[in-house]
């Protein structure tokens, strides 16, 4: 059975899309079975694997509707991993969800129906805190927070604690946080040397040890439509994301004997 993750931060622009992509990447570069699940109504997940959003027949709006989705016509296969697309049409999804019937726990039933097809499926939650995002965490075994390394880099982050502590009490009780990934790191600046330092204080032992640096090659690949592994792969962002999958796969391993 594939394990779930979300990858989650309230924050924007903290490379939570991009790692959900280049994460993706990586672990089916490892032989992995891979879904990602884009959630949020930007999109820029589905784009990210060279898919137009407008181009989707069904996205993952016309799923979380539906009563009996057909899930598996929703799935596009990309050279990397397989996708079920959003488009803006999930912007509405949160008025819609309202008034349906188990509103938390759509995307759940939609994933589960193809669980068993992969190794991991990634959801890239929404940046924001309202019912799409609730969806992801009640869908999810863990969820994994990006962080970039700035000032305000724990500023929000409580918020999205207390949501996961909501969650795991009356919703989600097995939810666990796979792991705080440090993202756009400069070793040339204290700041990013601090940043570093304090989140480790805050989630000991929750701090992936690899960590993604500021490169312009990862900003790159997604207007190539291309994960970075794809784009440039010699380059550190890459490599980072290699080291990311691998941290991942030893983690699972250890929990798999323990």
């Amino acid at each position: 059975m594939g394990k779930i993750i979300a990858f989650a931060n309230q924050k924007g622009g903290v490379g939570k899309t991009t790692t959900a992509i280049n994460l993706a990447a990586a672990l089916y570069e490892r032989g992995k079975r891979m879904l990602l699940c884009d959630f949020d109504p930007q999109g820029n997940a589905t784009s990210g694997f060279g898919v137009d959003p407008r181009s989707l027949e069904t996205s993952v709006y016309d799923l979380i509707v539906a009563d009996e989705p057909d899930v598996k016509s929703a799935i596009v296969s990309t050279k990397w991993v397989d996708l079920i697309g959003a488009n803006v049409n999930l912007a509405g999804a949160e008025l819609d969800l309202i008034a349906m019937e188990n509103r938390e726990n759509r995307l759940k039933s939609v994933l589960d129906r193809v669980r068993d097809d992969y190794d991991y499926i990634f959801i890239d939650c929404p940046p924001s805190l309202g019912l799409l995002t609730l969806n992801c965490l009640c869908a999810a075994d863990s969820f994994l927070v990006p962080l970039q390394c700035e000032y305000y880099a724990l500023e929000g982050l409580s918020q999205l604690m207390t949501t996961v502590r909501m969650v795991k009490k009356s919703m989600n009780p097995s939810l666990d946080l796979e792991g705080v990934l440090l993202t756009m790191f400069d070793g040339r600046t204290n700041l990013s040397i601090q940043v570093v330092e304090e989140v480790k204080k805050h989630f000991p032992g929750q701090v992936f040890s690899s960590v993604v640096p500021r490169n312009v090659r990862l900003s790159e690949a997604p207007s190539h439509g291309k994960p970075i592994t794809d784009y440039d792969r010699m380059c550190r962002g890459a490599e980072a994301y290699l080291s990311l999958a691998d941290e991942i796969l030893k983690k699972t391993e250890r929990k798999g004997r323990g």
